[in-house]
């Protein structure tokens, strides 16, 4: 049988280190608190990641004056937005469907650090 998940072996590697990061840390810190933390685990694992990676909002043409910011781009194909919320709801997914477009990635993860166990969401294009 086929595996068909989508880049199965970067998400693994990403979420693990999500996960390692939430174990050490638990709930309760700010998003940017896990955010650093992810950069450094990131880097000690030599997973290629931008962070904050800007992204132009093309309008009919025309290019909004905001732009959107991914909190992470991995392996130049994977989006991971880190949130710290009670839950992942329709709205984060919403969101990331909305930053796949105009990112031109298929593949975005949410990891909720805000609960008591790490809660993770892909979110395919």
């Amino acid at each position: 049988m086929e595996d068909n998940i989508l880049f199965k072996k970067e998400s693994f590697l990403i979420v693990g280190k999500c996960m390692e990061v939430h174990n050490n840390l638990g709930a309760g810190f700010l998003e940017i608190v896990y955010k650093d933390a992810l950069e450094l685990e990131f880097r000690k694992a030599g997973i290629p990641y931008e962070r904050e990676k800007i992204y132009d909002i093309n309008y009919k043409g025309i290019i909004l004056p905001h732009k959107f910011f991914a909190d992470f781009v991995a392996f130049d194909k994977i989006i991971l937005e880190v949130k710290g919320t009670s839950k992942i709801n329709d709205a984060l997914i919403a969101q990331s469907l909305n930053y796949l477009k105009v990112s031109g990635n298929q593949l975005a993860i949410i990891a909720n650090f805000g609960e008591l166990k790490l809660n993770t969401r892909r979110v395919v294009l």
